[in-house]
């Protein structure tokens, strides 16, 4: 599998999905651009593509803003020419509290973050791949995209919007041969599994871990270069046939609980 000579866009290029995935484009032949709020989380992830390939081009933008996202996109086809692929996956977790409990403003900046970014990415990209007739977009939604869990009321709505505006996406542009699909990962070893553990249990996070272990039948967290793989290979032409599905990867979870 090949993405050489791909030009390929991630958001939430900084945290631990996003860090993967550049690592794993890079190392299958594509062109960079890296999107991130924070520009230091973004360094740490560009110091490690560095060692793979110098074709890399950096934005700082909030996916939130319509400026920022028509800027990004802008930036990535005056540097290298065109999107082929682009991972849409800037997200937050939100807080852990009954519906009753959470605070309104919390809830909108999740919904901000979480469906509207998503639907800006989707919306200039779209407009860019339109024009090529063609690229592969691939949306982080969540198991909480498909299924549901206590006290995640805003993360989950957000990522069951993630799961519609995918196969709406799909569905209108298949014809100009866009693909545009979603991967549902279960529990991954990243900081914001890491964070959502020291919220649900300060005094003990590892009582988190231990039960959201016991939910996958892998008996695992999984790692993020295993997310990064699927990406790549939804991002890559040995998929192309492969539009408009929502694919979880998740050691099993969502099947037990289906």
């Amino acid at each position: 599998m090949s993405l050489k000579g791909k030009v390929a866009v991630i958001t939430g290029a900084g945290g631990g999905l996003g860090q993967a995935t550049a690592v794993r484009f890079a190392n299958d032949g594509a062109k960079l651009v890296l999107i991130d709020l924070s520009d230091q989380a973004m360094e740490r992830t560009v110091s490690l593509v560095k060692e793979i390939t110098q074709e890399i081009h950096t934005v700082v933008a909030d996916v939130t803003n319509s400026n920022d996202v028509q800027n990004y996109v802008k930036e990535a086809v005056n540097t290298f020419g065109s999107i082929d692929v682009f991972y849409n996956n800037a997200g937050i977790e939100g807080l852990i509290k009954p519906t009753t409990e959470y605070e309104e403003e919390e809830f909108d900046k999740v919904i901000a973050v979480n469906t509207k970014g998503v639907f800006l990415g989707l919306k200039y990209v779209l407009q860019q791949m339109k024009k090529q007739k063609s690229g592969s977009i691939i949306n982080t939604a969540s198991v909480a995209g498909i299924s549901t869990q206590a006290n995640l009321s805003a993360y989950t709505a957000s990522k069951h919007s993630v799961v519609g505006l995918t196969r709406t996406a799909a569905v209108e542009n298949a014809r100009l041969n866009i693909r545009v699909n979603a991967i549902c990962p279960g529990p991954i070893d990243t900081d914001m599994v890491k964070h959502a553990a020291e919220k649900n249990n300060p005094n003990n996070p590892q009582e988190f871990y231990d039960l959201v272990k016991a939910m996958v039948p892998a008996d695992r967290l999984g790692k993020p270069e295993e997310v990064a793989s699927l990406v790549a290979y939804l991002g890559g032409d040995e998929s192309g046939y492969i539009n408009g599905s929502i694919i979880a990867i998740d050691g099993g979870m969502t099947s037990t609980y289906a």
